[in-house]
């Protein structure tokens, strides 16, 4: 039964996320990119320094600032993806997987600009006052009243993804086998627990600690959230980082044949893998849909954090947003692959997922293995665990649209939001993950259809902004 539930979900995640999706995500994106004269290209430098720039003025139209939203966001699409799915990615599709992702992420980024404009443009506040913006916002009020069942599909989407998937139990899950994995490899010091099954002790500690966490950490909202994510994100990511960095110094002779061999593997997959990927569609298709998922431009759920920022114009909120995009996938999946082909671990037989990822930085280190696997293993657990609040507030916000800001409502999904993330680490993983895919792609299409309607709005309001030399200081 359990086999034939997998069967069809898996046929369902195929659907969803075949060639169409992937293509009507990557059009989307280069149609912004033309609209927008290459927004993400011209304006890159501009956008980095704005990160860490506060806006002119006496502001008070958000809940955090640019930099809080961008983070909250950030804590989201950085997580195991970042790690597990960089390796899949390079080892089922070849290094030339890891040039389609950063072609994705360029094109992407022109997307997820586009939505942080949007966000701020058409943000509105619940019945408690609080900021409520995204995909849900731009498509009734953008779109008009006549397409808010489009909305609603976005949200009840939103919501079951964060709840049931992506934001919960897939999250847990690799910190509490990330953790049990460095400390008790053996799996010993089982304990029982009724109608669940027999796990070590580590697994249950793991699991009470985490989710006392999230709990005190959620119920205090936005501004609790995007002030953990502002501390972790950020020490996070440089971590890993100056690690990459480290890693291509002391193997800096070896980088440029590296890199000849990832534009190699791009469009002759076989003549650097031997055969295993069997043609360029293949590794366009894992390093694309790999791009998507990592960086989730397209997806709709990084202008939720972004209606809360603290700003009046769309378009400085949406140079902000795309950088999430740069650093998430051209900075940290870079570091991850790239130390991936130098030491050639996609290509070592019985290993997959993190252990690829390990394994490489274990071999192109200078450390002891155990330290660069426990440096290792707490990246991916302050990654997975950012995920968890980040999604939260995206899932959370989707509620409040859907219940109007009823405050029994939300409170009772925090406390929902909460169970799962304690029972996780005790659920079965593979069937969560694929209906988590499910309800991105979901999500996805209509947030995309939005993009492409509104395109002339961005485009307009883009050139005029530009325009006006005073906006540029």
């Amino acid at each position: 039964m359990i086999e034939r539930i997998d069967s069809i979900l898996n046929r369902i995640d195929g659907y969803i996320w075949g060639v169409p999706l992937i293509v009507l995500i990557l059009a989307g994106g280069l149609l912004l990119t033309i609209r927008t004269r290459g927004v993400q290209f011209r304006r890159l430098p501009l956008a980095l320094k704005w990160i860490f720039t506060k806006e002119k003025g006496d502001n008070k139209s958000g809940e955090v600032s640019s930099f809080s939203s961008l983070m909250t966001a950030l804590s989201a699409t950085v997580g195991t993806g970042n790690m597990v799915g960089v390796a899949t990615a390079v080892a089922t599709g070849g290094p030339g997987a890891l040039f389609w992702m950063v072609v994705t992420a360029l094109i992407g980024m022109a997307t997820k600009f586009s939505e942080g404009f949007l966000a701020i443009k058409y943000r509105g506040r619940d019945d408690a006052g609080r900021i409520l913006g995204g995909p849900f916002a731009y498509i009734e009020q953008g779109l008009g009243i006549k397409w808010k069942w489009l909305a609603k599909i976005f949200a009840i989407s939103g919501l079951c993804a964060g709840l049931f998937g992506i934001g919960t139990i897939t999250q847990v899950n690799g910190i509490v086998n990330a953790i049990n994995d460095f400390f008790n490899p053996t799996n010993e010091t089982q304990i029982t627990i009724p109608l669940l099954g027999s796990f070590s002790w580590i697994t249950v500690i793991t699991s009470v600690i985490i989710a006392t966490l999230v709990a005190l950490i959620i119920f205090g909202g936005i501004k609790r959230i995007s002030k953990v994510a502002s501390i972790v994100v950020p020490f996070m990511a440089i971590l890993y980082f100056a690690l990459g960095l480290l890693i291509i110094i002391l193997n800096i002779t070896e980088v440029p044949a590296a890199i000849v061999t990832i534009i190699e593997a791009a469009f002759d997959p076989q003549a650097v893998t031997g055969g295993v990927v069997g043609s360029i569609f293949v590794a366009m298709q894992k390093g694309m849909s790999r791009g998507v998922f990592s960086n989730e431009a397209g997806l709709g759920s990084a202008p939720i954090a972004a209606a809360a920022a603290t700003t009046k114009q769309p378009v400085r909120q949406g140079l902000i947003s795309m950088t999430g995009t740069f650093i998430d996938t051209i900075v940290i999946c870079n570091i991850t692959g790239i130390a991936i082909v130098l030491t050639g671990a996609w290509q070592i037989e019985g290993i997959e997922g993190v252990a690829i990822t390990t394994y490489a930085f274990q071999q192109a280190l200078p450390f002891p293995n155990k330290v660069t696997a426990f440096i290792i293993m707490t990246c991916l657990v302050f990654f997975a665990f950012t995920s968890i609040l980040g999604w939260n507030y995206y899932s959370e916000r989707c509620m409040t649209y859907l219940r109007k800001g009823e405050s029994r409502a939300i409170k009772v999904y925090n406390i929902l939001y909460t169970l799962a993330v304690l029972i996780g680490p005790y659920l079965t993983v593979t069937a969560v993950w694929t209906v988590a895919d499910i309800f991105n792609g979901i999500m996805a299409i209509p947030n995309m259809i939005a993009l492409f309607a509104l395109s002339g709005v961005i485009a307009k309001e883009t050139k005029e902004f530009f325009k006006n030399k005073e906006n540029l200081k």
